[in-house]
């Protein structure tokens, strides 16, 4: 199955994992890592559905407006225009999308940074390249 597949299977039951990520080789990463991930959990069965978004943290919150079966969020920290952690703060300010696990990845591993987003309410922050094992813990906050 092609990432274009899994990104746009679509199954009314199972949850949904947002990407947001501007670099295409982190999303791309990051979405055959959940496929993998599924595929080793339930046989040749999909269970969570990868939604990109392209553009970034401003496409991530038409999406999370428009899309009711999101899950959680994995998302970068350094996009442009508006970083993981004013997307992290922009859901944790809206009451539909509040209770959404968020994850931040970034390459940097900034001390301040991190504790800005755990204290935001974030769930995880991971620093990049993200691994199958970073997969396997963030998928359990669903």
């Amino acid at each position: 199955m092609s990432t274009s597949q899994v990104e746009n299977a679509s199954t009314e039951a199972s949850p949904h994992v947002l990407v947001v990520d501007n670099a295409t080789v982190d999303r791309l990463i990051a979405s055959k890592l959940l496929q993998r991930s599924n595929i080793r959990a339930k046989g040749f069965n999909l269970l969570f559905h990868v939604v990109t978004a392209v553009d970034g943290p401003k496409k991530a919150l038409k999406v999370l407006d428009e899309e009711n079966d999101v899950k959680l969020i994995l998302t970068d920290y350094c996009m442009p225009e508006m970083t993981g952690y004013d997307l992290l703060m922009a859901v944790k300010e809206l009451p539909k999308l509040k209770h959404l696990p968020v994850v931040i990845m970034s390459a940097e591993s900034i001390p301040s940074r991190i504790k800005d987003c755990m204290d935001g309410g974030a769930k995880e922050y991971i620093v990049k390249p993200i691994r199958a094992t970073d997969i396997a813990r963030i998928l359990s906050y669903i």
